[in-house]
């Protein structure tokens, strides 16, 4: 490969992989907007015991729903290649904090999978295994982070 190719190819993989999101606060103290490139908005704030407003989700609750946003879309991809009819999903998430450390990392993390329609009992299994042990970008980034997660899957 010439040096104009590696220039090329360098150029190309950073932007295919930098995101670029802006933050600004918006109520209060603590209030944010976070915005993406496309211009959808999540909005974040700490408790009230904390000096917030209740303006928005607490950020280290957004982590646990971008884990299961991330691993919902992975199981639900997986299935429709598949052909498995989901009529339904849905997802608890349940996640438990370093106590009395600053940071207070997440520690231990439980989702329970809940999938409705004739769906084959192995398949389903199968795909969310696939997520949380390979596919899941944000379920790998807790674990290098030592966080602990488990899952289980309810047939409904």
């Amino acid at each position: 490969m010439n040096y104009i190719s590696k220039i090329f190819m360098n150029y190309i993989c950073k932007n295919l992989f930098m995101i670029q999101i802006e933050v600004n606060r918006a109520s209060g103290d603590f209030g944010f907007e976070a915005k993406d490139a496309a211009g959808h908005i999540a909005r974040m704030d700490t408790s009230p015991e904390t000096g917030g407003e209740n303006f928005g989700i607490r950020p280290m609750q957004m982590l646990l729903m971008g884990l299961g946003g991330c691993s919902g879309i992975d199981i639900l991809s997986i299935l429709k290649k598949q052909r498995q009819p989901v009529e339904g999903f849905r997802m608890l998430i349940e996640g438990e904090r370093e106590p009395g450390k600053e940071p207070s990392l997440w520690q231990d993390i439980h989702l329970v999978f809940e999938l409705k329609g004739a769906i084959d009992p192995d398949k389903a299994q199968k795909a969310c295994e696939l997520s949380m042990d390979k596919y899941c970008s944000v379920a790998a980034t807790l674990r290098e982070a030592r966080c602990r997660i488990t899952w289980e899957l309810r047939l409904v």
